[in-house]
């Protein structure tokens, strides 16, 4: 059979490895600024793009989307035409998915940093990049799809598999959780309310791990790591079980998440027992990996390549254990809104993500200029300060979340509790101060990599177009009775791709629909009205400033926190909540019963200087509130969106609103008068304490009755 010549696409693989580094060393410049930002609180420079709940989804967004995001494409594109034998569909396709996702990340981060966001974790960005994300990811779908059909290879490896399931289930979790209703350009309010918000939301958070930062990158270990080791993946059985069983049982692990809140019980056990099944595929594919490198381990002393593969598999090994025993309810009691979770993930992103990115870097970009790395001795130097770094990051927070759980958790004799919040936190700072040492020594290794690689380019010769050679493809493709049954599947990607779909989709449908349509999920409560408008617009900038970053609204059935805060939370609370905000770490106190507990002064002398109300205080400043005017002009349209989505305001009250927020502005105004702070009635900081004063007064009011 002649063989037909070809070439594979360089271009746009070199150009998402440079674009990875790049965002990379950004996300992570950000991540250690907001880190530092709570050692050194005048680090948010009283200014409003620099505060930590503006920088916090900046970094997030930047690491997982546009660091991990371009790793993912950049060991795609080069494993996918190497697997196939074949050039990528569509160098068209190529460059719109390539700078289509480079404008998404630098516009999202420009947003953000604006305080455009929807207040939902790892999906902020607003509906038109939602939009934007879905064509790019069709389009990426379309190339690679495009690709494997018409290879010339007939066997689909394992690694493909893991790149369609990533495709299908990212695109399915995104659609999902975005629906939304715009307000204005760049303002829009989630579809979902409450509970129902929180469960679409966690379902989509944790699958974003696991099928964004998890599936693609268990594709690319399957393709890089034994191509670095030399050897054959250790066992082809074990990459099929770990496949199938790991997308059907991902799906069901978001409400663990949300263990002890609003949300029914039956979701929260099901989470949980998912989660603890997760363990089996998780460990089977981190078992395969290492297993790869039998008869490699001589190397491994002497080449960084495999000693940054050998970690990011244990860290993906330590984080899919972890990860399941954080879902038990015993140990989510302590973990659940500490630091723990913070270095949870972080194990994940640094060690897994990180390591595994940095050794494909190592491995592949010399390829692509026909050379080699400029300093073996630089990558092993980088190696060392990596691994020292996550050692300094995690350590510090496992410390820390121990720490400030169980100070919360403690009463004197008398019954009484032992601490204030603000003292566990000021318990902690040293340990953040440690955190941000382990970000800036893996930083540092981030810069010398850069380095190394910037040499190993300049000595090289690019090849953009790499000649390559193979028979074309049989028509017919002959399954013997004697071959393995999956290759029914694994050889026809239109079905594996459905397969796949199925798979992702059955665990989102039993999850979501009964929390939908059986109304028994969410009583309703009927003090619980709707925000005025003045409260919504106090919403609004709460979310804007990213306050959920550091503050709950969930109080959860623990005597320290009935305690604390007050009465547990009910599930009818939030029936008006577009998007809810339970939040997920409290470096501030809860405040779900917030309101009516200080007077007005109280919350304008707190945003204006938190210091002056809370000593030790490490919350940003506020001073713009003060000075920047409500936006009337978008009140109407505000009533008008969410009547739309299930809030019960009158018909036409949008004609009204402003006369009533003018109203309620004015009383907040000369009460704060009376305590000689003057202040006009169409400031931010005015609808940012009426709404503040709401929270928690439905069930008060009810109490009392």
């Amino acid at each position: 059979m002649s063989l037909e010549k070809f070439s594979y696409d360089n271009r746009t693989v070199k150009w998402f490895a440079y674009a990875c580094v790049f965002w990379g060393l950004i996300g992570m410049l950000a991540g250690l600024w907001a880190a530092l930002a709570l050692v050194l609180p005048d680090l948010n420079l009283g200014y409003a793009p620099t505060t930590f709940g503006r920088l916090r989804p900046v970094h997030t967004n930047a690491v997982i989307f546009a660091f991990v995001g371009n790793g993912i494409y950049m060991g795609v594109y080069y494993s996918l035409q190497r697997l196939c034998k074949a050039r990528m569909f569509s160098d068209l396709l190529s460059k719109i998915h390539f700078w289509g996702w480079q404008a998404i990340i630098a516009g999202g981060a420009l947003t953000l940093l604006m305080g455009c966001t929807t207040g939902k974790e790892y999906a902020e960005l607003e509906w038109p990049f939602d939009i934007a994300i879905t064509l790019v990811w069709v389009v990426f779908g379309a190339n690679m799809l495009g690709t494997i059909i018409k290879r010339r290879e007939a066997h689909l490896y394992v690694a493909i598999w893991f790149y369609i399931g990533t495709w299908v289930a990212i695109a399915m979790l995104h659609i999902v959780n975005s629906f939304e209703m715009p307000v204005s350009f760049l303002k829009s309010y989630s579809w979902y309310a409450g509970v129902q918000d929180a469960l679409v939301q966690w379902w989509y958070g944790h699958n974003a791990v696991a099928f964004f930062l998890t599936t693609p990158y268990l594709g690319l270990m399957y393709y890089f790591v034994p191509k670095a080791a030399n050897r054959p993946v250790y066992s082809y059985r074990w990459s099929i079980i770990h496949f199938w069983a790991l997308i059907f049982i991902y799906i069901w692990a978001g409400p663990h998440h949300l263990l002890y809140t609003a949300l029914p019980e039956w979701a929260q056990s099901l989470g949980t027992v998912f989660s603890i099944m997760l363990i089996a595929p998780s460990w089977g594919g981190m078992l395969n990996g290492l297993l790869t490198l039998r008869g490699a381990w001589d190397r491994v002393r002497e080449d960084a390549i495999l000693k940054f593969f050998v970690v990011a598999l244990t860290c993906y090994g330590m984080a899919t254990l972890e990860g399941p025993m954080l879902s038990l309810k015993n140990v989510n009691a302590i973990s659940h809104y500490t630091d723990w979770t913070i270095a949870h993930v972080h194990v994940g992103a640094l060690g897994w993500n990180g390591f595994l990115t940095f050794g494909i870097l190592y491995w592949m970009l010399p390829r692509l200029f026909s050379t080699e790395l400029y300093s073996r001795k630089w990558a092993n130097t980088h190696f060392w300060l990596g691994t020292l770094g996550i050692i300094f990051y995690v350590i510090p927070l496992y410390w820390a979340a121990f720490t400030q759980s169980m100070m919360w958790k403690q009463f004197t004799p008398e019954g009484q509790l032992k601490f204030q919040f603000l003292e566990t936190v000021n318990t902690i700072v040293p340990m953040y101060a440690l955190r941000a040492l382990g970000g800036l020594l893996y930083v540092s290794g981030v810069v010398l990599m850069i380095v190394n690689l910037t040499k190993t380019v300049r000595r090289g010769s690019f090849v953009a177009n790499e000649p390559a050679e193979a028979a074309p493809l049989p028509k017919v493709i002959v399954t013997h009775g004697t071959s393995h049954w999956h290759n029914w599947i694994e050889r026809r990607p239109i079905q594996l791709t459905v397969f796949s779909l199925i798979v992702v989709g059955i665990g989102g449908i039993l999850e979501l629909v009964p929390t939908f349509l059986v109304r028994s999920n969410i009583p309703t409560i009927t003090t619980v009205k709707p925000y005025t408008p003045l409260e919504l617009h106090g919403r609004d900038v709460y979310i804007r400033e990213g306050c959920y970053t550091c503050h709950s609204q969930m109080i959860r059935p623990f005597r320290d926190e009935v305690a604390r805060y007050g009465e547990y939370s009910k599930a009818g609370e939030f029936v008006y909540d577009h998007p809810f905000q339970w939040g997920s770490k409290r470096t501030g106190p809860d405040l779900a019963r917030v309101g009516g507990k200080y007077p007005d002064s109280w919350h304008y002398n707190h945003m204006l200087d938190p210091t002056s109300m809370s000593p030790g205080s490490i919350m940003p400043q506020y001073p713009w509130l003060f000075d920047d005017k409500i936006d009337k002009a978008k009140t109407a349209a505000m009533i008008n969106v969410m009547r739309k989505i299930g809030v019960p305001y009158p018909a036409g009250y949008e004609q009204q609103a402003n006369a009533d927020m003018a109203e309620q502005a004015k009383g907040i105004a000369d009460r704060l008068q009376k305590d000689k702070l003057p202040v006009a009635p169409d400031r931010e900081i005015v609808a940012l304490i009426a709404y503040l004063q709401r929270l928690g007064t439905d069930i008060k009011t009810t109490a009392a009755k």
